[in-house]
């Protein structure tokens, strides 16, 4: 099997939208200002982007131009997962149709599968799809939790090359780490674990702060994965506050807020997500003066 390398710095992009429809100039904006950050990947359409309310149309049209703008200067990896698996390896085949080097794929939700129906869910999507799968195991989102028993038998699977794992859970990225090979790649899903799970044997993140602060995080992970342990700490501790102020709110209302508060998209959602709420929206615009990313 080919080896593939995504370790580094990730960030889950936002989709901005306008006046209810798709807002490119903003996207490019965006794209540009990771590639300038040393962003290492732009992951499109994943949580963070909205992708459950995104049209096929739209998906279609957000997916080739980050491609495009991307251009060979980062890679992209798309958001593909379902809860049903022939959707998922259909949006996989369009993903990698469009361009995408990588397709994330989310643990079932909702249909809330046996660890047997995992492994064979990721097995199909995996010789289907026609893209190296990265696995997205996010509890808190789809109800399920995969274990590490399941992470290591899926990593067998020719063309299952790494896992963002958002558990929450240290102990659970250690197993993880123990028991797969080590071309196998764990990514941090969680921003304020990063640094701790790369200092067990994680190869990066896939961020959600970094589209606040793209060339802060490439930076924190650059620094670990060179064994510069005082610096990736030292970034750890000034990301800390915005970490948490990231989630104050479902993921991704405060991370867009951040955004049109610093003037670089509208702060537009579609529903069921709505606007973040003033108390939070006061605490994130004094949190953002106070780094310097907006006016006092």
């Amino acid at each position: 099997m080919a080896s593939f390398d995504i370790s580094g710095s990730w960030v889950a992009l936002v989709t901005p939208f306008k006046n209810g429809s798709l807002d490119l100039e903003a996207l490019t904006t965006l794209i540009e200002r990771q590639i300038e950050g040393g962003t290492t990947g732009l992951v499109i359409l994943g949580t963070t982007g909205e992708a459950a309310t995104v049209s096929e149309a739209e998906y279609e049209l957000i997916l080739s131009t980050a491609v495009k703008l991307a251009a060979g200067r980062c890679q992209i990896m798309a958001g593909t997962g379902s809860n049903s698996t022939k959707a998922a390896i259909d949006r996989t085949k369009l993903a990698a149709k469009l361009g995408a080097k990588y397709a994330l794929v989310v643990t079932p939700y909702y249909n809330k599968p046996t660890p047997a129906g995992q492994i064979a869910h990721f097995k199909a999507v995996a010789e289907e799809g026609g893209l190296p799968v990265v696995l997205y195991n996010v509890p808190g989102r789809t109800g399920t939790n995969m274990l590490p028993e399941t992470v290591a038998t899926l990593a067998k699977i020719p063309g299952i090359i790494g896992i963002k794992e958002a558990s929450g859970n240290l102990e659970q990225m250690g197993a993880i780490i123990a028991g797969t090979p080590a071309d196998f790649t764990l990514l941090s899903g969680d921003d304020g674990l990063t640094m701790p799970a790369m200092a067990i044997g994680a190869k990066g993140v896939i961020s959600v702060s970094a589209n606040v602060v793209p060339a802060m995080v490439a930076q924190m992970v650059k620094a670990a994965l060179s064994g510069d342990w005082p610096l990736a700490k030292e970034i750890h501790y000034k990301l800390r506050e915005l970490n948490k102020m990231l989630f104050i709110e479902s993921n991704p209302i405060p991370v867009k807020s951040a955004l049109a508060q610093m003037g670089l998209i509208a702060e537009e959602y579609r529903l069921p997500l709505v606007p973040l709420q003033d108390k939070n929206r006061a605490s994130l615009a004094k949190l953002l003066s106070q780094m310097g990313l907006i006016g006092k």
